[in-house]
């Protein structure tokens, strides 16, 4: 038994105590607490604790300690309770001191994975223009349970997704590009597959943003890779060249009209 002689209020810290003890062998300084725990076990001086009591206060201490860490976490922004797992974690608090945690930032509802979801894929529609599978990854790395998940994507509903993707689809047709129509339309369709979504609303997205008619753009295209092709070619002539020529330039991906057109406007300049 040792028998509390004095408590102090630290310096940096007035919301801490140090508890000095005598356990026969003079005063010294045993522990510090939370003034919470303080109260709970209403510690004074000249009281007698035994092992097992220092044990629990210090247990108490500790998820105190670890409550005001995960507190401080939230403080920033929302988190699922993986993250808030994780990061105690890494700050190597036990697992039963965790869990004491977690269920008290439960009971306050300061931890509530469903509306997490909520907010992060409402987060994510207003900010991004990630796609639903995406998104759905991203909360499953933050610990969301499928069933939250599904639930909180209906905040994304089908028609959503196919304004966000139409959209990424006008931009990317905005920038110039020397690439064929046809090559375009692939990296577009990768562009969205990689940004999360489904393969039918990609196809609907590339209809509605893919130009129908060939435009100035593709025939500048055609004639950057013409010429890059010409050079290539260059010591061919006759059927040889016209061949190799209209290879090449079927495997960029343009059609077999327009690579008539090109070679037809080639021939032409060069007599």
């Amino acid at each position: 038994m040792a028998i509390i002689t004095k408590i102090t209020t630290q310096q940096k810290n007035h919301d801490r105590y140090n508890i000095f003890m005598d356990d026969g062998k003079g005063e010294k300084f045993a522990f510090s607490v939370d003034s919470d725990v303080l109260i709970k076990f209403q510690l004074k001086k000249g009281m007698e604790l035994d092992d097992f009591s220092l044990l629990e206060i210090q247990f108490q201490d500790d998820i105190r300690k670890a409550y005001h860490l995960a507190v401080q976490f939230l403080a920033r922004r929302i988190r699922s309770e993986k993250e808030i797992r994780d990061y105690l974690q890494k700050k190597a608090i036990e697992e039963p001191i965790i869990q004491e945690v977690v269920h008290k930032l439960k009971s306050q509802q300061y931890l509530n994975d469903s509306e997490y979801a909520f907010a992060f894929v409402r987060t994510m529609v207003n900010t991004t223009d990630k796609g639903p599978d995406i998104i759905k990854q991203e909360l499953k790395e933050k610990g969301i349970a499928e069933k939250i998940i599904i639930q909180a994507l209906a905040e994304f509903p089908p028609e959503l997704q196919l304004d966000k993707a139409v959209n990424v689809g006008k931009k990317f047709f905005k920038k110039p590009s020397k690439d064929s129509l046809k090559i375009q339309k692939q990296k577009l369709e990768q562009l969205l597959y990689r940004k999360g979504y489904s393969f039918e609303l990609i196809q609907i997205a590339l209809q509605e943003t893919v130009p129908k008619e060939e435009t100035d753009a593709e025939l500048e295209a055609i004639r950057h890779q013409g010429e890059k092709a010409h050079r290539k070619y260059s010591q061919y002539s006759g059927f040889e060249y016209q061949q190799k020529m209209k290879q090449a330039l079927y495997r960029k991906g343009f059609s077999i009209e327009l690579i008539e057109k090109f070679l037809a406007e080639k021939n032409s300049a060069d007599y």
